[in-house]
């Protein structure tokens, strides 16, 4: 535990400190974000703020979760005469997660560079968009599956949230799949959350701390896992959790969370720096990787509650007018609703926080009444 908490401080406390003077230079290389004309008016005076900042917490996170290797490696390998089961070096769970996050992080930075370049809001295409994740999702769920073997093709649970199997090597809950299908699989979650973060972006500091709080479930998850683990030095009575690389997960989760506490304090309204969408598809990726890696996908709508909202508003507004030619909503993506409904930004903000938060708490509800219905 204490290589995340270092990893989750180490990325708070570079992100803290290098957000500003990124905000700074953005500033000066006029790389200001474009805002929409036909979206509330008020967001006229947020132009030029700098963007891209995600640029910031991917290289923080990564930085946070090299710091959190060096504290495992000098660590003692053995507490009380009990040998530990824990990665010291880097595991390809690792690698591949981070590759993920850093890899659709360069599509959303592509996409912000177009934008700041042509001044206009428009960057790639969102069918360009769609095949870089795409590209990112397939590369990483090829090596995982095939390579590395860190996703395997039980990665999809039967029950809500947990994959356990039991001493006698008996599989508890799982539904297996093929190889080429758990790649589809892959290549579809990292898409859909990718742009669901990215739909959400559009209020200061609305995804950084929904991502925040989906981060938070996952280092709880990760470490939960690895107490529990299969490959563990004690593992459980009766189950165990079958997945790879636990404690790697909660590494990342943790740095991730890190970064984002401290991008949060100047996202947060009035922001000085937007996250861009380098930031925004770099993070559902990586939210995405985390749910597949802990085996619980069925969870992942449900830690990301906020985005599958946001995400389905866009859904019945495009729908409603291509059947009907009327909107259901004043304007999508949905928190823009109420934002010309009167709300302010800071109401809104907050009260999409606390439906986040509900949606983890949810989750987490789920994963632990799913381990004491199993183990108990």
């Amino acid at each position: 535990m204490r290589a995340v908490i270092v990893a989750a401080f180490v990325a708070f406390a570079l992100t803290m400190a290098l957000t500003p003077l990124a905000a700074k230079a953005f500033r000066r290389l006029k790389a200001g974000q474009p805002i929409r004309t036909d979206g509330p008016q008020t967001h006229l005076v947020k132009a030029g703020t700098p963007t891209m900042g995600g640029v910031v917490f991917i290289v923080t996170t990564v930085l946070a979760y090299i710091a959190g290797h060096l504290v495992l490696m000098a660590l003692p390998e053995e507490v009380d005469g009990l040998v530990l089961t824990r990665p010291t070096g880097f595991t390809a769970t690792g690698i591949v997660l981070i590759g993920l996050f850093v890899s659709c992080g360069f599509v959303g930075f592509i996409d912000d560079w177009l934008k700041i370049r042509r001044k206009h809001s428009g960057g790639i295409s969102g069918k360009a968009k769609v095949v870089g994740l795409s590209i990112a999702a397939t590369i990483f769920g090829v090596v995982a599956v095939y390579y590395t073997g860190s996703i395997d093709t039980t990665a999809i649970s039967e029950t809500v949230a947990t994959p356990f199997i039991s001493f006698t090597g008996k599989d508890v809950g799982f539904l297996n799949v093929t190889k080429i299908g758990m790649v589809v699989v892959i290549v579809l979650l990292v898409n859909a959350t990718a742009n669901g973060v990215n739909l959400t972006d559009g209020l200061d500091g609305l995804a950084t701390g929904a991502s925040m709080m989906a981060f938070l479930a996952f280092l709880i998850i990760g470490f939960w896992q690895y107490r529990h683990w299969c490959g563990g030095p004690r593992p459980a009575a009766n189950l165990c959790y079958d997945v790879r690389d636990p404690l790697e997960l909660a590494l990342i989760a943790g740095a991730a969370a890190g970064a984002m506490f401290g991008f949060l304090w100047w996202n947060t309204s009035p922001a000085q720096i937007f996250m861009g969408d380098s930031g925004s598809l770099s993070l559902g990726a990586l939210i995405a990787g985390l749910a597949i890696a802990s085996k619980t996908i069925l969870l992942l709508p449900i830690i990301g509650a906020l985005f599958v909202i946001c995400t389905a508003s866009v859904m019945i507004q495009v729908t409603s007018f291509k059947l009907t030619g009327r909107r259901v909503f004043r304007m999508s993506p949905i928190q823009h609703h109420f934002e010309l409904a009167g709300w302010s930004e800071v109401t809104i903000v907050v009260r999409f926080w606390i439906i986040s938060g509900i949606g983890v708490a949810i989750a987490l509800g789920f994963f632990f009444a799913d381990f004491l219905r199993i183990a108990g």
